[in-house]
């Protein structure tokens, strides 16, 4: 009885012809992926992904992705610290400045950075000086890929880092322990289920970047040519076969599954 009341509390009192524009999103979102999936020539499928052109894309992608998580953890950990132990207004603030590359388009981060890194810009020049030239390298893939996965990592730990509190803490700190082995052995580990979430988006998202890398590292094959890229330029008729590029296709939509899979795993409390 009780499991039959807690069934129709979650169905709630909705109109139930609502349910008919809920299909059609579903569908919406449903249909084009599995009409990708109906493409794949799954004979050949191996060769495709093997082939020396998609090696390359898939190789750079992966390396540039883990590279871009590891940049993001090593800034993304201190900001997301600073936000969640910050003042409600400081910290609404620096969360809204951390927010604006995710509803920023990805082309236009890309514009900005060739600004910023261009010889043209002062950094830029400075840089140069110095013999280091960043847009259209594989520093810049890392670079681009930074720029819109840290806000991934940064909102998802400092979700986790307000949900535990600080009561902890100042319980070790009574205790006579030092900053570092506060965060250490109590901050980041009560806060590592949002950690764990924040780097498995944030890889996820730097492997999938496509708008901000075409701008500001080009589309170089072996240099700067990720996946995302190298499926664009075979459907424009050039680089991989499209045969290789429906094959990372499929790759990266079974990379995004298995990121959503890991995701919910580290979030026990989420409903299932």
């Amino acid at each position: 009885m009780t499991e039959l009341r807690a069934g129709r509390d979650r169905v709630g009192f909705a109109p139930r012809v609502l349910a008919i524009p809920a299909v059609i999103g579903l569908a919406l979102l449903i249909l084009p992926l599995t009409a990708l999936v109906l493409r794949v020539e799954w004979s050949t499928l191996w060769q495709d992904i093997t082939s020396p052109e998609a090696l390359s894309a898939l190789g750079l992608s992966l390396t540039t992705g883990l590279a871009a998580t590891v940049v993001c953890v090593v800034l993304g950990v201190p900001l997301a610290l600073v936000i969640a132990r910050s003042r409600a207004r400081p910290a609404a603030v620096l969360r809204a400045l951390v927010t604006v590359p995710l509803v920023l388009p990805p082309m236009v981060g890309g514009v900005a950075m060739l600004f910023l890194f261009g010889r043209t810009s002062w950094l830029g020049g400075v840089l140069a000086e110095w013999g280091i030239r960043v847009p259209f390298t594989t520093g810049a893939v890392v670079l681009a890929q930074t720029f819109v996965a840290l806000p991934f990592l940064v909102l998802a730990l400092e979700g986790s880092l307000r949900t535990t509190g600080v009561g902890y803490e100042q319980a070790a700190a009574g205790l006579g322990a030092g900053r570092w082995t506060i965060l250490g052995r109590v901050t980041l580990p009560l806060a590592a289920p949002g950690l764990i979430a924040g780097i498995v988006l944030c890889f996820a998202r730097a492997v999938g970047e496509f708008g901000a890398t075409a701008l500001f590292a080009g589309n170089a094959p072996g240099v700067t040519q990720t996946m995302p890229l190298a499926i664009y330029t075979a459907f424009n008729g050039a680089g991989v076969s499209q045969g290789s590029a429906v094959a990372l296709s499929l790759l990266l939509l079974v990379t995004a599954i298995g990121v959503l899979l890991l995701v919910r795993a580290w979030r026990p409390e989420a409903p299932r």
